[in-house]
């Protein structure tokens, strides 16, 4: 009776000291964050840049981006998310990181170890927002160069607010 008693202790313990030497945030919900791109329309070029502006990411929308949570110890990473296609206007997105809730577990299972280390170090203690990303690119619209000579020609919706002002109607002959 003692033995089993002193059996069913040491897998009690065992099991404290697993935990503990990990961080909540690492066990519920560690590792990379995936990040859905989408853009209107779709296959255009998604280029993803870190906090320094290198690329650290090139596909194609729709993309499922795997993307780092942390960037140091206690330093939360942050991207810019480009997504062009040719005829249409650049569009931008930011992805930041926030405090993920369940680092604060840390205080009843992963204890100081995982609040001050283990977390803060593997990035865990973040997560990213937004984890969904729609882009709505917008046409492209013709623009004239002053040094430009011919005729140019474009549809009167894609003339620019600014020059829809210097228009003239050319008389029906």
């Amino acid at each position: 009776m003692k033995q089993k008693l002193m059996k069913s202790l040491e897998i009690v313990m065992s099991g404290i000291l697993i935990f503990s030497l990990t961080g909540c945030a690492s066990i519920i919900d560690g590792g990379d964050k995936h990040v859905s791109v989408r853009s209107e329309p779709t296959d255009a070029k998604v280029t993803v840049y870190d906090k320094r502006g290198v690329a650290v990411v090139v596909q194609q929308t729709p993309a499922i981006i795997a993307l780092k949570t942390g960037d140091g110890y206690f330093k939360g990473a942050s991207y810019r998310l480009e997504v062009e296609k040719p005829g249409y206007q650049k569009g931008e997105i930011n992805i930041t990181a926030t405090v993920n809730g369940w680092y604060f577990g840390n205080f009843i299972f992963g204890g100081l170890l995982g609040l001050l280390i283990i977390d803060p170090i593997t990035g865990a203690m973040y997560t990213l927002s937004p984890k969904d990303a729609e882009v709505v690119l917008q046409q492209d619209h013709a623009s004239i160069q002053k040094d430009q000579q011919g005729l140019v020609v474009i549809l009167r919706k894609d003339v620019p607010v600014e020059l829809a002002s210097r228009l003239v109607p050319v008389a029906n002959q």
